[in-house]
């Protein structure tokens, strides 16, 4: 069923029909209902595929960084290239607990189970170099916002400013870099920004 998981990415689960997927699949209509009963069932198979590819493509990229500091950076570096991809339109987990958590409690799951895996390996990542445990939401935060920013503006930006982002909060965290206004005789403005 890997073919159809690009149909699914770029037009989303809702406007696809099984005749579609069957068609791109290659299997009669009879064989796809005996593997999916209901096509949430083959939501669920594409959604854990997505899963595990994103696992072993965010692991691959954040164990080729040799000093133990990249390896939290490395994250960002993944979503800049992946910005930057053909068809690139976003996180495929968010755009499918937009479409369907509403009406299905396993997708939901699911997009739950994706999004605290990944802040889970976050937070080993950055147990590895000392960082405390408050490190890894902040960078899973930055890394989920640069993902959504990134497919609504259509640019690659928002990972360079996630990354340098991370790298401050990073350096903050582990005590290389003084918190902005402490330290430095500087106070710090309280008074918020001016709205209009």
């Amino acid at each position: 069923m890997t073919a159809v998981g690009p149909l699914f990415y770029a037009r989303g689960f809702t406007t696809v029909g099984m005749d579609e997927v069957r068609a791109v699949a290659g299997v009669s209509l009879k064989r796809l209902y005996r593997l999916f009963p209901s096509k949430e069932d083959l939501i669920e198979q594409v959604l854990l595929a997505w899963r595990e590819d994103w696992e072993t493509n965010i692991v691959a990229q954040v164990k080729s960084a040799q000093v133990p500091r990249d390896r939290l950076l490395a994250v960002f570096d993944f979503l800049a290239a992946w910005f930057t991809t053909e068809g690139f339109r976003g996180c495929a987990f968010i755009n499918s607990f937009g479409e369907l958590s509403g009406t299905s409690g396993r997708i939901g799951a699911i997009v739950r189970a994706q999004k605290a895996e990944f802040q889970d390996y976050l937070a080993r990542v950055a147990a590895e170099i000392g960082a405390p445990a408050t490190l890894a939401p902040q960078l899973a935060i930055l890394a989920e916002g640069a993902v959504t920013t990134a497919a609504i503006s259509a640019s690659p930006e928002p990972a360079r400013q996630a990354r340098a982002a991370a790298e401050i909060l990073i350096d903050v965290a582990l005590g290389t870099h003084p918190h902005p206004g402490h330290g430095s005789g500087a106070r710090e403005d309280t008074s918020g920004p001016d709205l209009p």
